[in-house]
């Protein structure tokens, strides 16, 4: 779907990537021709086979990745580095520093986008404040669950103060009853703030909870096969989980995938291995 100029948070326009040199036999071509467009405001959420293209094209978005063909925009801008002021991530792991404090944890992100000391504490606080964690400010990352990790995570990417938040898998390495939780965090965090959320997920539950719109990914090469629209408002409660209208969304889903994932699986080869996402 392509927005107007004015909705528009993001456009990918006809990309193409590969990776290993072009006399490599096992040159890898990870994204072939793709396209999407995603709107400010709505969390989409990036799903198919592993090694689809799906953190690949995530970090394209960032600026972390230069696509060998077409072109990525960010406001109608061509992306050509990261944005720290635009754009925040966050990833499967924490990555959060075992000798620093969470409050400090936290700065350390506005540290590297350069807002001024001054500023670094009630924005710091504020983020812990919203996920839920004011009262763990000084404690460390080993006094702390994954869930509540992650939540430091969050925190940091939200300091940031960012109109869009790329999320890689952040939920991941959790349980399934944690991830729902935060996911429900999460639809309560974009029906306040209003950013552009791009997730990757391998979960089909995950992404019908959370996502507007889900950009289901061929196998390898990848492209978008199909745009799974939830026409559900946020925040979202644990009670659509229960709904046949849920049920319905995961089974499309489910059948949407299962095709690419057989692709995915019998075109492997022995000896060939790629990072494409």
């Amino acid at each position: 779907m392509t927005g107007s100029a004015t909705d528009t948070a993001i456009e990918v326009r006809d990309v193409v990537h590969s990776f290993g040199e072009s006399d490599d036999p096992r040159r890898v071509l990870a994204l072939n021709n793709l396209n999407l467009t995603i709107r400010r405001g709505e969390l989409v959420c990036f799903i198919g086979p592993s090694g689809c293209g799906k953190s690949t094209m995530l970090n394209m978005i960032g600026g972390l990745l230069t696509p060998a063909e077409g072109e990525v925009r960010i406001g109608g801008d061509l992306v050509t580095a990261p944005r720290p002021r635009q754009v925040a991530y966050m990833f499967q792991e924490g990555a959060l520093f075992p000798w620093a404090t969470v409050l400090d944890n936290i700065k350390l992100g506005m540290v590297f986008q350069g807002v001024a000391k001054s500023e670094q504490q009630d924005r710091a606080l504020a983020a812990l404040q919203t996920v839920g964690l004011a009262d763990f400010a000084s404690h460390y990352p080993s006094q702390l669950s994954g869930g509540m990790k992650q939540r430091v995570a969050l925190a940091r990417a939200l300091s940031l103060q960012t109109d869009i938040l790329l999320m890689d898998e952040p939920f991941g390495a959790l349980d399934e009853q944690t991830r729902m939780v935060l996911g429900e965090d999460l639809s309560g965090l974009l029906s306040r703030a209003n950013k552009t959320i791009v997730f990757v997920t391998h979960s089909l539950g995950e992404a019908v909870f959370l996502a507007d719109r889900v950009f289901v990914f061929t196998a390898r090469p990848g492209a978008i096969k199909a745009i799974l629209e939830i026409e559900e408002p946020h925040p979202r409660k644990p009670s659509f989980i229960t709904s046949g209208k849920y049920n319905e969304l995961r089974t499309e889903l489910y059948s949407l995938l299962h095709e690419e994932i057989r692709k995915s699986m019998d075109e492997q080869r022995p000896g060939v291995t790629a990072s494409a996402g």
